[in-house]
């Protein structure tokens, strides 16, 4: 693994050297030069399509500096789409404005590429050029697919640890794609949670601080050969803005004209820093809300949890709630995106992926010797009766094959969705893997001391697991096979990754079983 490790680390330390060689130093007939690699945040790519993707840099030269380091002005950047890793096929190519009221952020959506292959895409700018960036499209609408493998991450804390499970994700034999269900950055001053990762600046309350909070995440070596290995579908959770907002009200400052400017600085940046189609960028009528199509063999709908959901009941802590909240005004997903699902929810995909944020499954986190049953209520155990219209509609039209993606705990969970969402021991109706942190956390253990009975508890869990790490999703038309892969350890680099267990839910028969 260390040798994995220095290999990304000298990629991304030679790459500008490389690049000064063989660049354009002038582009368009208007000249810009830098003295340091304007490419420090690497590459990524997103939102994929049959025929295309959306790539994606900024440039920064001095992250960390105001506006990363760029003149109040507008620089020209030369792309690239090659259909192999030695561009000796350039199959698009064209030229894009890194603008400064963008944070010189670019985005492009290349269209015109075959459906379902990889490319390989780079950026060039005044005599630099990036690292090396692959991505692949979807499969055409329809086609028939015998496997895919996509993977859940999230919860990137940067002060909790080093981002070492990117780098064996960045390692993984081919992916599909990268399902990132937030907490990309957390908003939180400098609390020296580890020695060696500490925030720049304090909490994150203007666009310039949350500019410069994601300039210190991507600056990570890990993270960008993550982020250059494989297409991102990219959503977001509570930590992007501040911890466990809803809708229109913050945590600490409510439902003020303050949060509301916080918000916005925060949503911006978001989709500066993410690779994400101009529908979801700023000066656009956003929804963050999504659908992507991969042949026939599943529809992943991209939720987003945070942006119309009811108050949380609590500030959304957990313990002990009455169920005063169960009322049909009550939601997670606001009116018109649980609209959007359920039409999007059918048996014509071999799979349904409902992917997002929280965890949906009923889980009695009481602590062990605690007597009275408790909930987080800022996840759906917080909406039961949101929760109940989902089920509904699974139910209703016989909905066998779905299966929900969740993260946001900390930990790994694997279990199901119960036929009855506030009865436990009633059959499975759908199968959910949470995915557990990145970083956030710290490196953890097995079990939390006061989880030892937790599973007792919850009949319809198959696992819970206290480490870091990610999920791998393994699809086929008749099997979803989930790996549950951990890290020892998130303190040092070098971590080690094992699959600590796996999967899998057979099609028609909702209910991960152990393989």
């Amino acid at each position: 693994m260390s040798q994995i490790l220095l290999n990304r680390r000298t990629l991304v330390a030679s790459t500008f050297s490389i690049g000064i060689l063989t660049a354009c130093s002038t582009l368009s007939g208007r000249p810009h030069s830098f003295r340091r690699d304007p490419f420090t945040l690497g590459v990524a790519a997103g939102d994929p399509a049959p025929d295309g993707f959306v790539i994606w840099t900024r440039l920064a030269p001095e992250p960390l500096a105001p506006d990363g380091g760029m003149p109040p002005a507008s620089v020209p950047v030369a792309w690239e789409v090659a259909s192999d890793s030695a561009f000796r096929n350039i199959v698009r190519k064209g030229e894009a404005l890194a603008r400064a009221q963008s944070a010189h952020t670019v985005h492009v959506d290349c269209t015109g590429l075959e459906a379902h292959r990889p490319y390989w895409y780079r950026f060039h700018a005044g005599g630099a050029t990036s690292e090396i960036g692959r991505a692949r499209t979807l499969p055409a609408p329809g086609a028939r697919v015998d496997q895919l493998r996509i993977a859940s991450v999230g919860c990137q804390d940067f002060e909790s640890g080093f981002y070492t499970a990117y780098a064996h994700l960045a390692a993984e034999p081919e992916l599909d794609a990268v399902f990132h269900y937030g907490d990309y950055i957390y908003e939180f001053g400098r609390r020296e949670r580890n020695p060696h990762r500490i925030h720049a600046g304090d909490e994150t309350y203007t666009l310039e601080d949350y500019r410069r909070r994601y300039a210190q995440y991507k600056q990570d070596p890990d993270l960008r050969a993550a982020h250059a290995r494989a297409v991102f579908i990219t959503s977001f959770d509570d930590h992007e803005v501040d911890d466990n907002w809803a809708a229109a009200i913050g945590k600490d400052d409510g439902a003020t004209a303050a949060f509301a400017a916080r918000k916005a600085a925060a949503l911006q940046a978001w989709r500066e820093h993410m690779p994400v189609r101009a529908a979801l960028q700023p000066g656009h009528d956003h929804r963050y809300f999504r659908r992507f199509d991969f042949g026939n063999l599943a529809r992943m709908h991209v939720l987003d949890t945070r942006s119309h959901r009811s108050e949380q009941l609590g500030g959304g802590q957990s313990g002990p709630v009455p169920r005063i909240d169960d009322v049909p005004s009550r939601t997670m997903l606001g009116q018109e995106q649980e609209a959007w699902l359920g039409r999007g929810l059918s048996a014509e995909h071999g799979w349904n992926f409902i992917a997002q944020q929280v965890m949906v499954m009923p889980f009695d986190v009481r602590e062990d010797g605690a007597m009275a049953p408790a909930y987080s209520t800022d996840n759906w155990n917080g909406y039961p009766a949101a929760r109940r219209r989902m089920a509904d509609i699974i139910a209703e039209r016989g909905l066998r094959n779905v299966v929900i993606g969740s993260g946001d705990m900390h930990q790994h969970v694997v279990g199901y969705l119960p036929t009855d969402p506030d009865d436990p021991a009633s059959p499975a109706l759908a199968s959910e893997f949470l995915a557990s942190s990145i970083t956030s956390g710290g490196s953890g253990s097995p079990r939390h001391p006061f989880q030892q009975d937790t599973l007792q508890r919850n009949p319809h869990l198959k696992l819970l697991n206290n480490q870091r790490g990610y999920q791998l999703y393994r699809l086929s038309p008749q099997r979803w096979v989930a790996d549950v892969k951990v890290m020892d350890q998130v303190d040092t680099p070098g971590g080690q990754l094992a699959t600590l267990a796996s999967f899998v839910v057979e099609q028609g028969r909702p209910g991960p079983q152990p393989v």
